[in-house]
């Protein structure tokens, strides 16, 4: 079937004439309007703020571009939200590159931007400024998407490696691996898409919850490719200390360890969306705890191990039946374009 300017993207959406001023003004500007994206001006005018400025980049390329919980637009707002959160930044403002391939159809970028307005709402950070662009189709999943966001940094607050001492507790702030796996089973067709969901999330909210509540935050991180453990063996690098992580206490819902057995992974190293790691001193851990599952992303909270003294330092995994696995990063991405 011919596709049409009137049923798909074309790469005359892109030259800068009336079809991009169409593609602009009927489907993405009213969908994220707001006082700062409304001059289309070149840039975005935004108000001064006291302190200092938190500034971060991500792209993403995730296939397919729906799945079960989620779309590339949700997953490009809540994972550049979080990158702003994890360092203790309240999101001030977000900028949108959307990359398109000739051929998409409209309708889908219509979902797209409008779960694009959702997280954003969602998150309470409006979208100021952004660009689109047009190319020819190059066999990809036909969408792109670049995200930009600052926020202001909680005065006092700098989580770090730095910080971590023995006998600090580890904290997971609900079930792991539910977005890498999910994406998978719907890219693979594995007919267990029903029971599987991303857990694509803004989390600023939950992590100004925590830190409200403790002030021995020594490290937060979302872990997202290399999931749960790049995050253990980042901190054994940067902190040279151990930490043991109780196979037990992992969160892990039934149908993600079912997936993971049938797609021969570790749930550890999956990729999450709407998770934190955080590093909290021992008396300030059932706290941090509380704090976590007083907030709907962290009903599921768990302690699931502690930083320990050891020589070489190592991360590992200690087994239902008192064995030890030392914990690596996953050598290469195993689960390609997930985010």
């Amino acid at each position: 079937m011919k596709q049409t300017s009137s049923s798909h993207v074309v790469l005359a959406h892109g030259g800068g004439g009336e079809l991009t001023r169409k593609l602009l003004s009927e489907r993405v500007i009213p969908r994220l309007a707001n006082e700062f994206l409304d001059p289309l001006t070149d840039s975005a005018v935004l108000p001064a703020v006291e302190g200092e400025i938190c500034f971060t980049t991500d792209s993403y390329v995730v296939e397919p571009l729906i799945f079960p919980g989620g779309d590339i637009g949700r997953l490009a707002i809540c994972g550049t939200v979080n990158d702003l959160a994890v360092m203790g930044a309240r999101p001030l403002a977000l900028s949108v590159g959307l990359i398109l391939e000739e051929g998409l159809p409209l309708e889908l970028l219509d979902r797209v931007v409008d779960s694009m307005a959702a997280a954003a709402k969602e998150a309470a950070v409006p979208v100021v400024t952004g660009d689109t662009k047009v190319i020819e189709q190059r066999g990809g999943s036909g969408m792109t998407i670049t995200t930009a966001g600052v926020g202001a940094m909680r005065a006092g607050f700098r989580p770090g490696a730095g910080l971590i001492e023995a006998g600090d507790r580890v904290i997971v702030s609900g079930l792991i691996a539910e977005h890498g796996l999910a994406v998978m089973a719907a890219r693979e067709s594995l007919g267990i898409d029903s029971l599987l969901k991303s857990d694509a999330a803004p989390l600023a909210g939950l992590v100004k919850t925590v830190c409200d509540a403790c002030h021995t935050i020594r490290f937060v991180r979302d872990p997202t490719r290399g999931g749960v453990a790049g995050v253990v063996a980042d901190l054994v690098d940067d902190a040279a200390l151990g930490v043991e992580i109780e196979e037990s206490a992992l969160p892990i819902a039934p149908a993600v360890r079912h997936a993971a057995e049938l797609l021969g992974l570790d749930p550890l190293t999956v990729a999450n969306e709407g998770k934190i790691v955080i590093v909290v001193s021992e008396e300030d851990a059932e706290r941090a705890l509380e704090a976590c599952r007083s907030h709907p992303l962290g009903r599921a909270a768990t302690i699931v191990g502690r930083i320990v003294e050891s020589d070489p330092p190592l991360a590992e995994l200690i087994t239902r039946i008192g064995g030890r696995l030392v914990i690596q990063r996953p050598y290469g991405e195993e689960l390609p374009r997930i985010c």
